[in-house]
């Protein structure tokens, strides 16, 4: 029986992983935040979140968690006590996570694992909060936690919050992580950031004439790994970057595609191939929860 089955109290949560398919930035706020447009594409893979009630209140971590994240910081940890003190509620919830999406890899890792966190505790408690408030909350937590809460691809504005539901035709895509945690801060401060991009519209991006990520030429410059595994991935497809991390990836329209791909990179490059989803499993595990 697994540690955390069922039998042992435990229900199981899918964290999906996400890509920007691009990521222009418009300006700056007066707060200093930065004015974005992207995509958000949902994958059918990511973390897997296991939850188990407790009645004392206390929120607890089972494990280590992420890797070198205290548990303090843990998004997890944050995003149900934040939910806990929102609604006042007096029950807890004992925590395990298994890792599969990269840290720093602009995969949306921690933020999915954050609105798996707020979705599901809010189907175990009973809280019955809308998706709208559920999203709110989220973004106390960080812009990117809002599309997972929703669980649809989207086209997002603003700081990434402002959501228009998009579909998006199938895909499968390469992903590969050259293994470098890029600090977001730092890439937003950078003096080469490209931060006055003209505004795009949905449509325009549909057509094909909208790509690119502002943040892959400050990359590229920066991280000779990232460099390294752009020049594997260009002889397979365009290679592109997600989100401000330095996860790379390339789009295929079948998965035999993708694994043909996947077989012809050099050995040792850590590499994988997944689905594009047309929403997030995690909506599906919220229906079919009892």
């Amino acid at each position: 029986m697994s540690a955390f089955s069922a039998e042992a109290g435990w229900s199981t949560w899918p964290a999906p992983a996400k890509l920007n398919l691009f990521l222009h930035i418009l300006g700056r706020r007066a707060d200093g935040y930065h004015l974005l447009q992207t995509v958000f594409r949902l994958l059918d893979w990511g973390d897997t979140v296991y939850l188990r009630p407790r009645k004392d209140g206390v929120v607890a971590r089972v494990g280590a968690g992420a890797a070198g994240v205290a548990e303090g910081d843990d998004l997890l940890v944050r995003a149900a006590k934040l939910l806990q003190k929102s609604c006042n509620y007096r029950q807890g919830v004992d925590i395990a996570i298994e890792k599969r999406i990269p840290l720093g890899g602009g995969f949306g890792g921690g933020s999915s694992d954050a609105a798996t966190m707020l979705v599901a505790l809010n189907r175990l408690w009973r809280l019955d909060l809308d998706v709208a408030a559920l999203a709110a909350l989220g973004l106390r937590l960080g812009a990117d936690v809002p599309v997972f809460v929703r669980g649809e691809n989207a086209w997002a504005e603003g700081v990434g919050e402002q959501l228009t539901a998009i579909t998006l035709p199938p895909a499968w895509y390469l992903l590969a992580d050259p293994g470098v945690h890029a600090a977001t801060a730092d890439l937003f401060r950078s003096p080469d950031l490209t931060r006055d991009a003209a505004p795009a519209t949905i449509a325009g991006y549909l057509s094909g004439s909208v790509c690119g990520n502002a943040f892959e030429p400050v990359l590229l410059r920066r991280e000779v790994a990232v460099e390294t595994m752009f020049k594997a991935l260009s002889s397979l497809g365009v290679p592109r970057l997600t989100g401000s991390g330095s996860g790379c990836f390339v789009e295929f329209a079948q998965r035999e595609a993708a694994e043909a791909a996947l077989a012809a990179l050099p050995a040792g490059f850590p590499a994988w191939v997944v689905r594009g989803a047309d929403r997030s499993p995690l909506l599906d595990a919220v229906e079919q929860f009892r």
